[in-house]
């Protein structure tokens, strides 16, 4: 089997959605083509802007720092790193090690960070008070608010995931299947919202397997771990039906996005309604009511806690 774009006889991919095989180079290539296309496309990036990658060391978000760092290199953009701590133990430390060697070896800037630090408290920590939400929920909302308040300390215009086509798809499918329709409005290339720094996705139409092809075609040391937390999450039976389904019908994943996009702005016009938000009473971070998501969470933590401290006494 030839290479579709040069003839090259070292292919190492076939792409069955499109019938393509590819070498190392031209797959690179045609990757970081894409999503340069695709930044330009749903205008995710101006010139100028100031771009913090959400960088965990994993291989979907050193992905997208190796990608935009070509922005960077072109002086388009000012490109930084931000990395979160969440305080998982045997897991994160690995993801964390790599996320610096990665920056430092691109000479992009990266500013670590920690719920401990923020927040006083580890997800181990949480999830051994036996707490009533997964741990996602917890990671999750945490996650988002330690980025938002430190993408405005540091002066960021974006703050660039790594979401890709199957985190994409998969959320499409957990927000319909819960019933969530309102949050389907929301899903797409970019997020805009009052008060928050506006969150990119330039990864969201490359497959997570074109993801781990790229970094390992390009020599990325990438912590490739799952986290332990996510093996019971909602989210990873999703991805597991729907990687079984992409095996007969391998344009499935880009079916569901395209028609997602065709319904989403009827969806917009019938049932977005962009809150009105306040500061958080506690934190000053955006709220739609007195507390953030974020305090209400750390506020059912302390009292779950405090009720163990009694019992145990």
């Amino acid at each position: 089997m030839l290479c579709t774009k040069c003839g090259s006889e070292n292919v190492i991919i076939h792409r069955r959605y499109s019938g393509q095989h590819l070498c190392k180079e031209c797959f690179i290539k045609t990757i970081q083509k894409k999503v340069l296309k695709d930044i330009k496309k749903y205008k995710l990036i101006k010139k100028g802007d100031k771009v913090l990658v959400a960088l965990s060391g994993g291989k979907d978000s050193t992905t997208v720092l190796d990608i935009l760092s070509i922005l960077a290199e072109r002086n388009i953009i000012e490109l930084e790193a931000i990395t979160i701590d969440e305080g998982i133990i045997d897991y994160r430390e690995k993801g964390i090690e790599y996320a610096s060697e990665t920056c430092k070896k691109l000479g992009i800037p990266q500013h670590i960070f920690s719920f401990k630090e923020h927040f006083k408290i580890t997800i181990d920590e949480i999830m051994a008070s036996n707490p009533p939400r997964k741990a996602c929920t917890y990671c999750g909302v945490f996650r988002r608010w330690i980025l938002n308040k430190e993408a405005k300390k540091l002066g960021a215009d974006k703050i660039a995931t790594g979401h890709n086509l199957d985190d994409e798809v998969q959320a499409i499918v957990m927000n319909y299947l819960e019933g969530n329709i309102e949050n389907l409005t929301r899903i797409g290339p970019a997020t805009y919202s009052q008060k928050f720094v506006t969150k990119i996705k330039p990864l969201r139409e490359i497959p997570e397997k074109e993801v781990t092809a790229y970094v390992m075609a390009k020599g990325l040391k990438v912590h490739l771990e799952e986290c332990p937390y996510r093996k019971t999450s909602f989210r990873k039976k999703i991805g597991t039906i729907l990687t079984g389904l992409s095996e007969d019908h391998p344009t499935i994943l880009y079916s569901t996005l395209r028609g997602h996009a065709k319904i989403r702005k009827a969806l917009k016009k019938e049932l977005e309604k962009e809150s009105i938000l306040r500061e958080c009473i506690r934190c000053g971070q955006p709220a739609a009511r007195e507390l953030c998501k974020t305090c209400t969470l750390l506020k059912e933590i302390r009292r779950l806690k405090d009720e163990i401290h009694s019992h145990n006494r």
